[in-house]
Formats: C-alpha cells, structure tokens, sequence
C-alpha cells in the first residue's frame, strides 16, 4: 500500500529500510514516550522489523519524505479490539506538521476499511502528541493512571478516540483495567 500527500509517501515498511528503522528506534528522544526501549543495534532491528512490523495484522507504515523516500518515522493501528493508533517521527522533522499530513491521509484510507474506530493515548507529558491527536480529529474521553511497562512507572495517560462508523461506544478498555480513571478538563 502507498499514500501520498504533498510531501510525504506512507508506504510499508520494507526490509531494505533496516538502517532507516535502526535510526528512528534506537533515538531516546524519539522513543521516550513509547512501550519499549530504543533498539541498541541492527540485530535488535532485525527482529523488531520481524516481529512488530512484518508480522503485524495491522498497518505499520513508513513516513518518508517525497524526496528520497526514505523512512523518517512511522504510523499505524494494531488489529486488536481497540485500533490502537500511534506514530512516531525523527526528532529534526518535529513541529513541521508531518504526522499530522500522514495522519490525516492514513485515517482517509482506514475510514475505507472495516475499522470502526480508532483510538490513541498519550503521556500527559507529552503535549504534541495530545495536538496531533486533536488535529487528527480525535475526540478525549478520559484518563487514567499506568504503572508501565517494560519502562516501570506510574503515567497518566490520556484516551482519544475517532469513530468512523455511528454510534461506537467509547472504548473503555482502560478505564476498565486500571482503578485509578478520570475525566479532566481539556482545553482544545
């Protein structure tokens, strides 16, 4: 599959983008707010490519720039109940409205799917991933509090969902699983 944008192809991962994967999973900065710990060397990628990407039942999909169409960071939705969506970007390519223009053209195609929703969570720590997330026209509906892992501490998490399809129910998977949730009042 292959989307283009102005800027951007979103396109799947392809084994030959290991060095690309490498850079964009083993930066701290990059993957301090993801559920696992940046990748210490291409053995590491390998598998990662393997097991999280070319194996996955959802989409797991590279964002390159037009020019030179190499990966500078991902998007995807996992296959599970909850259509986890999430995204990740080099940090020189930060603030420059990327995600977002692969977000909404990424969204455009799962609208065609039978995904009936998606939804996204953040680290309250982490204010532009909350944007992209209400760029993206994704809805709040709650928080709640991790102890998480494989990184080992306490989060707040904020839930956003987007329904494709009418009358979706909030998921409330996490509001479910984890005894301390609540509502906050966000300032869209």
């Amino acid at each position: 599959m292959e989307i283009r944008t102005d800027r951007l192809i979103i396109r799947d991962f392809e084994e030959s983008d290991i060095d690309a994967i490498y850079k964009i999973f083993s930066d701290p900065i990059v993957n301090q707010y993801l559920p696992w710990y940046p990748l210490e060397n291409v053995d590491d990628t390998k598998v990662f490519f393997n097991n999280r990407i070319e194996n996955n039942n959802g989409y797991f999909m590279a964002i390159c720039l037009k020019e030179g169409n190499t990966p500078i960071g991902y998007i995807d939705v996992d296959s599970g109940p909850g259509h986890d969506f999430g995204y990740g970007l080099l940090k020189a390519y930060w603030s420059q409205g990327i995600v977002t223009e692969a977000g909404i053209e990424f969204i455009k195609y799962l609208k065609s799917t039978d995904i009936p929703f998606v939804t996204a969570t953040h680290d309250v720590n982490n204010f532009g991933s909350g944007k992209v997330m209400q760029k993206l026209g994704m809805d709040y509906q709650y928080s709640y509090e991790e102890l998480w892992q494989p990184k080992n501490f306490l989060v707040t998490f904020r839930m956003y969902q987007l329904n494709f399809k009418s009358n979706i129910p909030v998921y409330e998977k996490y509001w479910n699983m984890y005894q301390n949730h609540f509502i906050e009042n966000i300032e869209m």
